[in-house]
């Protein structure tokens, strides 16, 4: 039997479907078609008996249902999933079931289904709780709805997060301090804060090249919002535990984190990403992105992948430096020299500790709140050696 993977093990299924597409949005979604739900309950059990039979021994720690709008989903196929993945491989007895889900297609008897189905977490999709902002984001949902479905969430589930987006399109600090100390006074254990961010392909993106995504704040206003959600989610109990996540102590997504710990995970379904190690050695895995095409691959040829890449040690090891700094836990400095075969510039790191941007204790390395503003500098720096 091997030994369970470091930082964890995890299954990611992707639901590829919504009811409209986000202009901000460069997922892997798609609207407007109807679908077969014996066959998606078929394909997933073939791709995850296909992984388990492949795999050595593992530990499910987390399964977590993506998308898309995974909360469209009928609750047999969650389900049926759910249990396709228990009998495929043990799991630990506090398994976190993650679904997300969007405020517009959410009621009390389909969220009683997903928690008799197994899913014991929600993250839901708010992303503004302003009506104006909501419709400048291409949101269908209203904040009414938004909060009808908090409440309904709550309700049914332990563990509820929701995300918004802020630096939106003419946000002031002062609404932004408005509506983060409101989002706080409606949390539960988990916020998601993400700064809007304009993404190659979308929507957003086309508009901004022709001059139509005017009022964008700055890059100093943008750092202050930042700051400020720093300030307040730590006087609220719920500090940053990663870029953009915040919680309180003890209940941070254990998914997400086997990311952001260079853990394992095996993903599942149209344009699924997955990183795994088949005997010893690690993959990177991507399915086919169509769904429909994913789903004829999977019937007719056993296998919905599109590719399957062999990484080398660097690029291991790079992964890990990444997806670790974004946490305040950080990156632990024995783990990535045994991977990699070397040390981070011991200079590099004495520079950028003088600055205050980095710091180690009890072998991490991890930024600082200064570091954090400007992360991503830090990360070319140290990454280019």
């Amino acid at each position: 039997m091997q030994e369970q993977a470091w930082g964890g093990f995890g299954v990611y299924l992707h639901w590829p479907y919504c009811e409209s597409k986000c202009p901000y949005c460069d997922f892997n979604s798609h609207v407007g078609q109807s679908i077969e739900p014996d066959a998606w309950i078929s394909a997933f059990e073939a791709e995850i008996s296909r992984y388990a039979t492949q795999s050595d021994e593992r530990i499910v720690e987390t399964i977590y249902f993506g998308g898309g709008t995974p909360s469209l989903m009928p609750a047999k196929i969650v389900a049926g999933a759910i249990d396709a993945i228990r009998k495929a491989w043990r799991t630990v007895n506090d398994i976190e079931i993650t679904l997300e889900a969007n405020p517009g297609s959410v009621d009390a008897s389909r969220f009683a289904d997903y928690r008799a189905a197994g899913v014991n977490r929600i993250s839901l999709g708010v992303q503004a709780l302003d009506d104006r902002s909501l419709k400048q984001l291409g949101r269908r949902h209203s904040v009414y709805d938004a909060l009808k479905a908090l409440e309904i969430a709550q309700n049914t589930f332990d563990r509820v997060s929701f995300d918004l987006i802020y630096a939106r399109q003419d946000q002031s600090l002062e609404d932004w301090q408005k509506e983060l100390s409101r989002a706080l006074s409606l949390a539960g254990d988990h916020l998601s804060l993400y700064q809007l961010t304009v993404e190659d392909g979308t929507a957003f993106a086309e508009r901004a090249a022709r001059g139509g995504l005017r009022g964008l704040p700055d890059e100093d206003l943008s750092a202050e919002m930042y700051e400020l959600t720093q300030e307040l989610c730590c006087a609220a109990g719920l500090p940053a535990y990663e870029v953009s996540n915040h919680s309180r102590k003890g209940s941070e997504s254990r998914h997400n984190m086997i990311y952001w710990r260079g853990g394992e995970y095996i993903g599942i379904g149209p344009g699924a990403h997955g990183r795994v190690s088949l005997k010893g050695q690690r993959y990177a895995t991507e399915a086919i992105r169509n769904p429909s095409e994913w789903l004829d691959a999977v019937a007719r040829l056993s296998s919905g992948e599109k590719k399957r890449e062999a990484l080398q040690s660097d690029e291991i090891a790079l992964e890990y430096l990444l997806m670790s700094l974004r946490t305040t836990e950080g990156m632990n400095l024995k783990r990535y020299e045994a991977i990699s075969g070397r040390s981070v510039s011991p200079a590099k790191l004495d520079d950028l500790s003088v600055l205050g941007l980095l710091q180690q204790e009890n072998g991490y390395l991890s930024a600082t709140p200064k570091g954090r503003l400007v992360l991503n500098a830090i990360l070319r720096d140290i990454s280019d050696d």
